[in-house]
């Protein structure tokens, strides 16, 4: 898979999920453009803001709770020394279905950023199941 190790592509995904939160943010800047800066109080143009920047910043929001959840899972799956495919594809899901729902979340697609928002679950759960069951077989050898 992405002729990486599955150790070295849990490291990676780390560093991608840390940096999914701030996509949103260029949408979010372009619509505070639209509307004018106005840096004594840049949370109170929240209102001012067209609606697929409003969409944005939620967007922009909810990243940093998801990543929140799989950060640990991802060091949890290192740490134990998961080397399974399963991990690998739940940290590439991971970045992908988040992703996606950063751009379900700022063009309105509801049920699209739900289904994301599913996936993106799933992949951090699987990776805590498989760090959990990896956990005793470290200790036994």
């Amino acid at each position: 898979m992405l002729n990486l190790a599955v150790p070295a592509l849990l490291l990676y995904s780390i560093v991608g999920a840390a940096a999914l939160p701030y996509l949103p943010v260029l949408v979010m800047a372009y619509g505070r453009s639209q509307v004018g800066m106005d840096l004594a109080a840049p949370r109170a143009m929240f209102d001012r803001l067209p609606p697929y920047a409003q969409r944005a910043t939620w967007a922009h929001q909810n990243s940093f709770e998801a990543v929140i959840g799989y950060i640990p899972a991802a060091l949890m799956a290192y740490m134990t020394e998961v080397d399974s495919p399963w991990a690998a594809y739940g940290a590439i899901a991971f970045l992908l279905a988040r992703l996606l729902f950063s751009l379900f979340y700022v063009v309105n697609i509801p049920l699209g950023r739900s289904l994301m928002f599913g996936i993106g679950t799933a992949c951090s759960l699987t990776l805590y199941i498989l760090s959990l069951l990896n956990v005793g077989s470290i200790f036994v050898d």
